[in-house]
């Protein structure tokens, strides 16, 4: 693991511009967004190219009186959630919970064909790729750019990748266990 990735600093200002760029309204945003960030009270945030000098974020925090504590706890929730996730086992777990959370009529069969089905499909490993098809992700999203519809973050974050696969499920076949019925009949879901 890289030396910066280890850092409080680095934790601590990607929990502070996620918080930041969570409460901004992107709705209406035009524009190439990859290389800097500016936001209210003289606080920026850039990054280097990979490869870079320095630790690859830095932030400014003159001018900043405060930072909303609940805003960094949730921030930092995410975070390890995101990273807990980065295994197998972590991500079926936060499946499991995204799916109490968000989807409270699907029983423990459902999380069962869920398994099943993403097991089948990708070993629940985040980086998986079907070099044949192009398939991505957890729940191999075809393309995987649809992901973005989540969050552009598809590419490393297994959360965004569970939260699209559970959506297109629900979306498209209702269930979990009607999306692997569908996998055993057509091959594919």
């Amino acid at each position: 693991m890289p030396r910066f990735l280890r850092t409080p600093h680095l934790v601590l200002a990607a929990a502070f511009m996620f918080s930041v760029i969570g409460a901004v309204d992107t709705s209406f945003a035009d524009g190439n967004f990859t290389s800097i960030v500016s936001v209210p009270d003289s606080t920026t945030a850039t990054t280097d190219a990979p490869g870079g000098v320095g630790d690859g974020i830095s932030v400014n925090l003159d001018g900043i009186a405060s930072v909303d504590a609940q805003s960094i706890a949730l921030v930092s929730a995410a975070a390890r959630q995101v990273e807990i996730a980065k295994a197998p086992e972590g991500a079926r777990a936060v499946a499991a919970q995204l799916i109490a959370d968000s989807y409270p009529d699907w029983t423990a069969v459902q999380v069962r064909c869920l398994n099943s089905l993403w097991n089948g499909e990708s070993h629940w490993n985040f980086q998986a790729h079907n070099y044949r098809s192009g398939a991505q992700g957890i729940a191999q999203a075809l393309p995987p750019t649809k992901m973005e519809i989540v969050s552009t973050d598809w590419r490393t974050n297994p959360v965004t990748q569970i939260k699209w696969g559970l959506s297109y499920i629900k979306a498209r076949y209702k269930t979990p266990c009607k999306a692997l019925s569908h996998k055993h009949w057509a091959g594919y879901y």
